[in-house]
């Protein structure tokens, strides 16, 4: 086992295009990374299945395989904003985010393989090879959508840190889901309420009750340049450049404030608008130099429209720490340097 810091940030500001590089990919570990031997792993799927099997490398590799662009958000990504804490750039702030190319076979494919016990199956249970043995529910309807069990990112194999020699790809929901190091598939007919979903990662409402299974993440926007930590050197244009993504699918489009969030306008999506995917955004600016806010507001397919942080406070309360996909806002100083603030 290799130990090393628990959490790393995706460098937003700093990137082009919608594919994260895998070497920038952020990194949330759970007892560390492991160095497995991709001859001896196996995948185990067990449960209520008619055949239980053991998976080697060579069995899934020779498999009907796909190629998805997805995006993985951590459910705390963005979490210090519940208290007010204003950390300073966009990489500390969104960068529990990366999206990337994942290559696998889709959990369907194996599932079907098994003959997973269609009347009574409702969930599936995904287990990991990492010092925690990190296991998530999963519902069966989703399992059987889009799910895969990759063993490849960005064109490569994947990477220790991203959970070589397989991971589970769970499209538009939490990261912590998306189980690396991954050995076993199991078919149940009732959630698990493993440790990391009753006691972890959920959410202390205003009436005191627990938020759980609540593994979307929702329809989400932030601008990456300009952003906190940088400093506009002139007055005059400004591409004004950002990242949305929905859990629920597609981005239809993102509006863009200049002025603090009385007065919207669309901004452009540039190709590709991939379903549960980051979709960057451009919007033509030029800065007078005066002291200024600038946010951005994306809706996805579904209509869901991304929320202001007190309309997101009101129905959540203060306590929370997971799933905030409230409107990220921007000030600009005459001076040209930019910071984080957060506007009700």
């Amino acid at each position: 086992r290799v130990t090393q810091a628990s959490v790393s940030f995706t460098p937003l500001q700093g990137l082009f295009g919608i594919i994260t590089p895998s070497g920038l990919h952020f990194e949330r570990h759970h007892q560390g990374w492991h160095d497995i031997d991709p001859s001896g792993h196996r995948l185990m799927i067990n449960g209520l299945v008619k055949e239980e099997r053991v998976f080697t490398m060579d069995d899934l590799m020779r498999l009907p395989s796909v190629s998805r662009i997805h995006f993985i958000e951590c459910g705390a990504n963005t979490g210090a904003e519940w208290g007010n804490v204003a950390l300073p750039t966009v990489q500390y702030t969104h960068g529990m985010l990366s999206c990337s190319e994942f290559t696998g076979v889709l959990l369907s494919t194996l599932l079907d393989m098994c003959g997973y016990d269609k009347k009574r199956a409702r969930f599936v249970l995904a287990e990991g090879a990492d010092g925690s043995s990190m296991t998530r529910t999963i519902s069966l309807e989703r399992a059987l959508d889009d799910v895969m069990v990759a063993w490849a990112m960005n064109g490569e194999m994947l990477r220790p840190e991203n959970g070589y020699p397989l991971r589970l790809v769970v499209p538009g929901v939490q990261g912590v889901s998306w189980v690396k190091y991954l050995r076993r598939i199991e078919v149940g007919d009732e959630r698990y309420d493993t440790k990391d979903e009753t006691i972890h990662y959920i959410d202390m409402m205003p009436n005191g009750m627990h938020r759980q299974y609540t593994s979307i993440q929702e329809c989400k926007s932030v601008i990456t340049s300009p952003s906190g930590g940088q400093i506009l050197l002139d007055r005059g244009y400004y591409n004004i450049s950002g990242l949305a993504w929905s859990g629920r699918g597609r981005i239809k489009r993102v509006d863009v404030s200049v002025d603090g969030g009385r007065n919207w306008k669309t901004a452009r999506l540039e190709s590709l608008i991939l379903p549960k995917a980051l979709t960057r955004f451009n919007f033509d600016w030029v800065w007078d130099g005066s002291p200024t806010i600038i946010q951005s507001r994306a809706i996805d397919e579904t209509g869901y429209v991304q929320p202001k942080m007190n309309q997101l406070r009101a129905v959540r309360g203060t306590k929370s720490i997971y799933h905030n996909n409230a409107i990220q806002s921007w000030k600009i100083d005459s001076n040209g340097e930019v910071s984080n603030v957060q506007v009700s």
